[in-house]
């Protein structure tokens, strides 16, 4: 089949201009060069590359890197993909109906005729994954993850990396039902308590729950950012990291937004509302950086208990929330109570707060001496390596 990768200028996010970004911009080239032609290849540093200031910086270099964060083998690439047989497709009238939606996914001013062709790719893509794995169910979203691998790799090597994404990353999303995505979903809040309790308290005397990041989470942020730039550099950190770091993300942005939050009237759609326009100015490698840092901190296997009991939002549904939030009134008068208990304990909560949130400077150093990586991102690459053992032996992540 011809391969129609796009190719879609990539520049840092968020990252710092001039003679000094383009110096470590080269340098970073050349080192995932070296670990493209070492052998064998070293994909751990090629995971430091995509964590890192700038991520995997074009999409030319992410054709080569992103295979090996999934460990899938050029044997596998060299497979002609099969043709799909879209009549008496159980999934196909829903496949057509997102994709035919999908127009914002494509460059803005892409020539008609490509961009249906892209959407007829789109739309093989996703049919032959569910094919060869008949486990696996179809959810509104998937096109959405898909379709950033169409633009970047092109059809054959998307459906091979797809595949194996929707086999382990994406596979707790692709069962019968919600249960195990509505799990993952009850890892927020703990995290944002473990930081932030106000942010947390207010978000739980609102009851707002966790739906508003149901879309992130199962789009891996594409269904919500606008500037494509910004979904593969995300994509890049999320392939390096645990299939559990999209929710850690989610994470940071909540708490970065955390005065918005407290200002917000503590109402259930006006929350929800707030939550759910995520801003598309994010400084998208701070929070990368955080994410990293906070998966580090508290860990999934120390989050688990609370994740299993916490009663999240995300187990009703979304027409539950709708009736509740019309019968939840603004109740200003608690959170104003609620600030002024607060500043009584400012001083002592403040030292807590730092000693909960922050590692000890030399914990943290000796953790990002040992991989010999910036401070800044260092402790998510760590967590790959590390944390990351839980559940890569068994899915053959890691060669």
């Amino acid at each position: 089949m011809k391969k129609s990768r796009i190719v879609i200028a990539s520049s840092p996010v968020n990252g710092r201009q001039g003679i000094d970004w383009d110096t470590r911009r080269k340098r970073k080239i050349a080192d995932i060069t070296q670990a493209l032609t070492v052998s064998p290849v070293d994909v751990a540093a090629l995971r430091r590359m995509a964590i890192s200031e700038g991520g995997l910086l074009t999409d030319e270099i992410r054709c080569q890197v992103w295979p090996w964060l999934l460990n899938v083998t050029p044997q596998v690439l060299d497979h002609e993909p099969e043709t799909v047989e879209r009549e008496n497709n159980k999934d196909y009238n829903q496949v057509l109906l997102d994709v035919q939606r999908s127009l914002r996914r494509f460059p803005p001013g892409m020539p008609d005729e490509q961009r249906e062709g892209l959407q007829e790719e789109l739309i093989d893509i996703i049919l032959r994954v569910l094919k060869r794995n008949p486990q696996l169910h179809y959810y509104q979203g998937y096109h959405d993850i898909v379709v950033t691998f169409l633009l970047v790799l092109g059809e054959r090597l998307a459906t091979a990396l797809v595949e194996k994404l929707s086999t382990h990353h994406l596979r707790d999303f692709m069962d019968p039902t919600m249960d195990n995505t509505k799990h993952i979903l009850n890892y927020l809040m703990p995290i944002i308590e473990r930081v932030n309790p106000e942010v947390h308290d207010f978000m739980q005397q609102a009851e707002v729950g966790t739906v508003f990041a149901l879309s992130w989470l199962i789009t891996w942020f594409g269904h919500v950012l606008s500037d494509f730039r910004h979904v593969v550099r995300l994509y890049d950190f999320f392939l390096a990291c645990h299939p559990l770091m999209p929710i850690y993300f989610a994470a940071v942005i909540v708490l970065h937004r955390e005065e918005e939050v407290l200002e917000c009237e503590c109402d259930m759609a006006m929350v929800h509302h707030l939550l759910s326009q995520i801003p598309q100015d994010l400084p998208y490698e701070t929070l990368i950086s955080r994410a990293g840092d906070l998966f580090v901190q508290f860990p999934p296997s120390e989050l688990a208990r609370e994740a299993a009991s916490h009663d999240s939002m995300a187990t009703t549904t979304f027409k539950d929330f709708d009736l509740a939030s019309t019968q939840q009134l603004p109740d200003s008068v608690l959170r104003r109570r609620r600030r002024q208990k607060q500043a009584a304990l400012e001083s002592s909560a403040a030292s807590t707060a730092v000693a909960v949130a922050q590692p000890s400077a030399a914990r943290r150093f000796v953790r990002l001496a040992v991989m010999g990586l910036t401070v800044a991102l260092g402790a998510a690459a760590l967590a790959v390596v590390n944390t990351a053992l839980e559940w890569a032996p068994k899915l053959d992540l890691f060669p």
